[in-house]
């Protein structure tokens, strides 16, 4: 069974949070999301990206990021964070903590700098070799890393 969950930081875009709402289900893992928002959970762009499993998902919210590491109890080595930003490729990430959190920032403004500069050596990237992308969609990005970290624990 898979040992992690799926963080979003301030989500901008509700078709995204509701595709990566259906890959948690589909997955049988949680979805984490921190406020703010750009968007009203209950918006209708969310449930239809999410179709009729959103009522599936194990779905917590918290209001900000301090308050997720104090609820969560969230150790910093069982935390990844993902950024274009990064100099480290995902392929060196070890997700078999328990539990292990995959942390994604907002489409538009990525992770905070506070949140970065606090947690440099467990922040990690896609590759990317084009110069004409900028960035990967959110939706994407998550389901390449929560993937990964399914092989991963599928192999223990």
């Amino acid at each position: 069974m898979p040992n992690f969950k799926i963080v979003l930081h301030a989500p901008d875009i509700p078709g995204n949070t509701g595709s990566i709402g259906r890959t948690c289900v589909a997955l049988n893992i949680p979805l984490i999301l921190i406020k703010p928002y750009g968007f009203d959970i209950d918006e209708k762009a969310v449930r239809r990206a999410g179709l009729d499993y959103w009522k599936y998902l194990d779905l917590t919210e918290y209001e900000n990021f301090d308050e997720f590491v104090e609820k969560e109890s969230a150790r910093a080595e069982s935390m990844f964070f993902f950024s274009r930003w990064s100099e480290e490729y995902y392929y060196s990430c070890d997700f078999k903590q328990d539990p292990c959190y995959l942390v994604f920032g907002s489409e538009t403004k990525g992770l905070p700098k506070e949140i970065m500069d606090r947690y440099k050596n467990q922040t990690y990237k896609i590759p990317i070799f084009s110069d004409n992308v900028r960035s990967l969609n959110l939706a994407n990005a998550a389901n390449i890393i929560a993937y990964e970290a399914l092989r991963q624990c599928l192999r223990q």
